[in-house]
């Protein structure tokens, strides 16, 4: 499985941001979290929803998975692969916990 630590992450999700282009990232978390606190744009699609909305999950470019702190969307990410041949996920490891911890732009809400 592939994994990006949120320091690593970060830079990408800014040039995108900047060049107006896409950095897809889901959440993987419940509402009630996401709600909480998110990376900027990120797509909430709760890991019990993940098999009945794993057409939404792109199946080209990098698509990087988060959770709280990288075990739920490595579950995520491994159901994917195994049953619908996903090969471009990417586990953020740490999950939002780090990218709060970073001081990195949240958003809030829905």
């Amino acid at each position: 499985m592939k994994q990006i630590s949120v320091n690593a992450l970060y830079p990408k999700w800014l040039i995108a941001k900047e060049k107006s282009k896409p950095c897809t990232v889901i959440d993987v978390r419940e509402v009630e979290e996401y709600v909480q606190a998110h990376v900027p744009n990120a797509k909430l699609i709760s890991l019990h929803t993940v098999a009945a909305r794993s057409d939404e999950f792109p199946k080209e470019g990098a698509v990087y998975v988060v959770c709280r702190s990288g075990m739920r969307s490595s579950q995520a990410i491994e159901f994917l692969e195994q049953n619908y041949g996903h090969q471009n996920l990417v586990n953020v490891t740490g999950g939002t916990m780090a990218w709060i911890e970073g001081n990195y732009p949240i958003e809030q809400a829905l």
